[in-house]
């Protein structure tokens, strides 16, 4: 995931990625001259990270941040490889019609948001063309119709991470990384964070530099909960006082506020009353008697950043997947139950496995309060919970032959699941759904399956992190002639 305040791991960029935007005209000019002679380029298309591209005389690519598909920029490399260039922006001598301004006084500096400079309808076509376009490289076909699945363009991110510095004069830095850069931006207004977390910017950067030892903390992360704002500090040393000020600001601002203490095996201790954190997700349509589910979670579990994106992509995981009633499904990487619980109130027998062994207690407890509270009619959502190294394709074969699922979901991290993927190929499975938070794991993934015998019948980009060009992607994966069996089978299955 994109998160904010955290450096996305570097990966090298090749010189012919992307496609967003029309083809610049043959007769524009090229780049001319060296790193200093740039004025006149013509950007041709957004690469898929987002940054416009050109190509000079010769063929080599240059990169631009910030620059759109059709403009005349003047630009400055700031990098020089041997088969592209870096470079950003000086001036626009001639603009996109979808440039936009953007909303964010911080957006020159803070690497949190790099598309903001462009249209948030322009943003997602992006994201829909750069999905089809990588599995298009790997020859994985989808369907002409790609659903779109987006909410708000501000205040709609519920978590993250802060981080802290302060420098050789003494001076207390609190925000987010700059681009291509260690080196923090104070940040004392987020567009993008929900309203609860936005507006405690300004007095946390106070609060860190009223402290007695600013030093021990090493960031500060903010989540928001049903029950309202979390304030998790990273303490990297106990200190008295400053646990006084951090439980007086708590108070004062009514936050759940815990630390987690220690250098190298740190604990979480709350400093007000620990409370039972949740969110919400949908149920089945049909399982009226449940309403909503709650997700129990703590602190450090995983927990999708934007939740009315999230609450569509469990949405549209009950539309694709039908015909649930009994049927056995495994939910990998399933975290405190984001599907699980979900796709088990449609009826399904959910096996839902994770790597970390809190998670998998949550997800239990999940499970458990909620067959607990229901009516004696309604549908009991059925999950059972364990715990495996899902990095190890002989796990995951392993949980094949003991649950044989009909259905397998898949929710992996950013490196994919690539030997889950080899066993599931393997095993033959009839439907796979994978949940994706990278387009080029997700494009490798897909092509093992569909060299596997599977087809794509449903695609699906979620907008996640508006003015970003992250994306989150779904994919449902079918066996031939899968379709048309479950559309034969009577009600009785």
């Amino acid at each position: 995931m994109a998160m904010l305040g955290k450096r996305r791991p570097r990966r090298e960029r090749s010189g012919v990625s992307g496609l967003q935007g029309r083809q610049a005209p043959q007769s524009a000019p090229g780049r001319q001259g060296g790193a200093d002679d740039t004025a006149g380029v013509i950007i041709e298309r957004l690469a898929h990270d987002g940054r416009g591209l050109a190509h000079d005389a010769a063929g080599k690519a240059l990169f631009v941040e910030g620059a759109l598909p059709g403009e005349r920029v003047e630009v400055a490399v700031h990098r020089t490889r041997k088969r592209f260039d870096e470079a950003h922006l000086r001036e626009v001598l001639e603009a996109s019609p979808e440039r936009a301004e953007p909303p964010c006084p911080h957006y020159a500096r803070c690497g949190g948001c790099d598309l903001q400079h462009l249209e948030v309808a322009a943003q997602r076509r992006h994201k829909q063309a750069v999905l089809r376009d990588l599995l298009a490289r790997q020859g994985v076909e989808v369907p002409d119709e790609m659903a779109l699945l987006a909410g708000a363009s501000d205040g709609y991110r519920r978590r993250a991470r802060l981080g802290v510095k302060v420098d050789a004069e003494g001076g207390v830095h609190l925000g987010f990384r700059a681009r291509h850069s260690h080196r923090l931006v104070d940040i004392e207004q987020c567009t993008i964070l929900v309203p609860e977390l936005g507006a405690l910017l300004a007095p946390l950067h106070q609060q860190v530099a009223s402290l007695s030892a600013p030093r021990q903390v090493g960031h500060l992360e903010l989540l928001d909960s049903d029950q309202g704002p979390v304030l998790v500090v990273r303490q990297l040393k106990p200190h008295g006082e400053d646990r006084g000020r951090w439980e007086a600001f708590a108070a004062g601002h009514a936050l759940h506020l815990a630390w987690l203490v220690g250098r190298e095996s740190p604990r979480l201790e709350w400093l007000t009353p620990a409370p039972a954190l949740s969110c919400r997700v949908p149920s089945a349509a049909d399982a009226s008697a449940v309403g909503e589910l709650t997700l129990g979670f703590a602190p450090g579990d995983f927990l999708q950043a934007n939740a009315e994106v999230n609450r569509q992509m469990v949405t549209t995981a009950l539309q694709w997947l039908t015909d649930l009633e009994g049927t056995p499904l495994l939910d990998l990487f399933a975290g405190v139950g984001n599907f699980s619980l979900p796709l088990a109130s449609a009826g399904a027998s959910v096996t839902a496995v994770e790597g970390s062994p809190a998670m998998v207690e949550r997800l239990a407890d999940n499970a458990a309060r909620h067959g607990a509270r229901l009516d004696a009619g309604a549908r009991v959502p059925r999950v059972e919970s364990r715990q495996a190294d899902l990095a190890q394709a002989g796990a995951v074969a392993r949980l094949l032959d003991e649950v044989g699922p009909e259905v397998v979901v898949l929710d992996p991290p950013r490196e994919g699941a690539e030997p889950a993927v080899l066993a599931l190929a393997a095993a033959r499975v009839p439907r796979v759904l994978y949940v994706a938070c990278d387009p080029a794991t997700l494009a490798r993934d897909a092509a093992r399956l569909v060299h596997g015998g599977y087809r794509v019948t449903r695609a699906a980009v979620a907008d996640m992190f508006v003015h970003t060009s992250h994306l989150e992607s779904m994919l449902l994966f079918e066996l031939p002639g899968e379709g048309q069996r479950r559309q034969g089978a009577s009600p009785d299955g």
